[in-house]
């Protein structure tokens, strides 16, 4: 007979999070990729499962050419540029103009909505149902979740926020695809807060690989349900968005959603590797990683930070459904490498796109096996039959939006001849939309003070999360101002 007392024992042992401390290789995890996959269970064994099977996807993906899509004109183009400026200069005229008065700022608000619609509908080719999506679903998310945010952390930037909301979106797109009803629960929003904050506190100058792992270990404590008590209030605020997960679905019910969490912070820490000159291991002599092993690393993380959202939009997912968020995630996830190509540049980040700058080539091969990864994922959304015709199709766009904006920002990283290929696919002009990136990282300070206005509550706003009340929470209050200080 099978000792299955043994396998018992095994299993528990991976829901419950407890995998190998190493950051490299295989957990300790114990179970087979099958008990996991019955069970709806998300141990290592699943997840490196799935990123060998979205590693062959992207490597099937690896073709010369430029996925069939709409084409546009010079003059298409162009009309779609005035469409963006006219949207742009109504919001800045509001923007410049904020009242002092709460009701005056309410209506400011109420006259930018009310332009979008066009804007949207002139400038990027979107239908009613599609505006309406924006404008009905995710924009009062995104606006509940920035207001509840400045009421637990005043002091929490635009640009923590607009990340959170990111998050936030893609949990929406997966309410909807999946027929649950959009909305910002607790348990979204505390998973959306919890990583501009533990990246804030990775972001702090000075702080070395050994600090940062031990954060790390404190914070797997955290999410594996151990009471741990905070080193700083940076960490209570961290802790606290764990509570809010905590508050809306219990470990010995929905065990599953910290398999995810614990996941994505193995990951994490595996990504670490990532950050060393010269891309090798932290803890041997290993050398560089290889560009199997980066596609790996990217993944892994991007896979298991879509599958949380898709556990959090709707606890149990079939198979189908698990594995489709998870390659949104690493659709995402290499889409944000190809985004932050400079950034990661500077910084000594070896992903797929900064070691091909390295050795000297141009972006081209990888910018053309993700648009066609793109196209894979998008095209698996209508055989799950899941979702409107108009919100698979907004999504389609979001995506390879995100990648030619892209590509708009690293021209001088492709050939022309990729560009000049690859242009009329994109709704706007390169060039136009690099300069009109740059024209509005100038105006930041501008457009904080309309984000302020913005997020201020209205009457109609729905303000239906309470702050959390526990131990922490005045602790975390506290978070951003001591971080402020030490950059200072």
């Amino acid at each position: 007979m099978p000792n299955t007392c043994a396998q018992s024992n095994r299993t528990r042992s991976c829901s419950q999070g407890h995998f190998s401390e190493s950051l490299h290789g295989t957990p300790d995890c114990g179970v087979s990729y099958l008990l996991c996959s019955m069970e709806q269970r998300y141990c290592w064994d699943w997840v490196e499962a799935q990123v060998e099977r979205s590693i062959k996807l992207w490597n099937l993906c690896a073709m010369p050419s430029i996925p069939a899509s709409i084409r546009y004109s010079v003059k298409e183009q162009r009309t779609h540029e005035k469409a963006y400026d006219d949207g742009l200069r109504a919001v800045q005229r509001e923007a410049r103009r904020v009242p002092r008065n709460r009701e005056g700022r309410g209506l400011a608000r109420e006259r930018i909505v009310a332009v979008f619609p066009q804007f949207a509908s002139a400038a990027l080719d979107l239908g009613e149902e599609q505006v309406a999506l924006i404008t009905s679903d995710f924009l009062p998310v995104g606006t509940e979740l920035a207001q509840w945010s400045r009421r637990f952390d005043r002091t929490l930037s635009p640009a923590d926020i607009i990340q959170a909301c990111r998050n936030a979106w893609t949990c929406c797109g997966l309410q909807a695809l999946l027929g649950r009803p959009v909305e910002l629960t607790p348990s979204i929003l505390g998973y959306s807060l919890l990583y501009p904050y533990s990246d804030n506190y990775l972001d702090l100058p000075g702080l070395s690989i050994e600090e940062k792992l031990r954060f790390s270990d404190r914070f797997r404590q955290r999410l594996r349900g151990d009471v741990v008590a905070p080193a700083n209030s940076l960490e209570a605020a961290i802790w606290t968005m764990v509570q809010l997960i905590e508050g809306q679905y219990s470990r010995s019910l929905h065990p599953q959603i910290f398999d995810c969490l614990l996941a994505i912070h193995q990951a994490q820490e595996q990504s670490i590797a990532q950050l060393n000159p010269g891309g090798g291991s932290i803890d041997s002599a290993a050398g560089p990683l290889n560009e199997t092993e980066l596609l790996r690393i990217s993944c892994a993380k991007g896979g298991t930070s879509v599958l949380a959202d898709g556990c959090l939009a709707q606890p149990w997912l079939s198979l189908e459904e698990a594995q489709f968020a998870f390659d949104w995630g690493v659709l995402l996830q290499l889409g944000d490498d190809l985004q932050d190509v400079r950034e990661d540049l500077k910084q000594g980040s070896v992903t797929l796109f900064t070691r091909a700058i390295a050795q000297g080539r141009p972006l081209d091969s990888l910018i053309l096996q993700l648009l066609h990864f793109s196209r894979q994922i998008s095209d698996r959304m209508d055989p799950m039959n899941c979702g409107t015709p108009s919100l698979r199709s907004l999504l389609r766009m979001s995506w390879r939006s995100l990648i030619l904006m892209a590509v708009a920002d690293v021209q001088a990283l492709c050939s022309p001849q990729l560009l000049a290929d690859l242009e009329p696919y994109s709704s706007f002009r390169f060039d136009f939309l690099r300069k009109r990136n740059e024209s509005l990282t100038g105006r930041k300070a501008l457009f904080d003070v309309l984000f302020d206005a913005f997020v201020e509550a209205g009457p109609g706003d729905r303000n239906r999360l309470p702050l959390p009340a526990n131990c922490w929470t005045e602790q975390a209050v506290q978070c951003v101002a001591e971080l402020s200080a030490t950059r200072r």
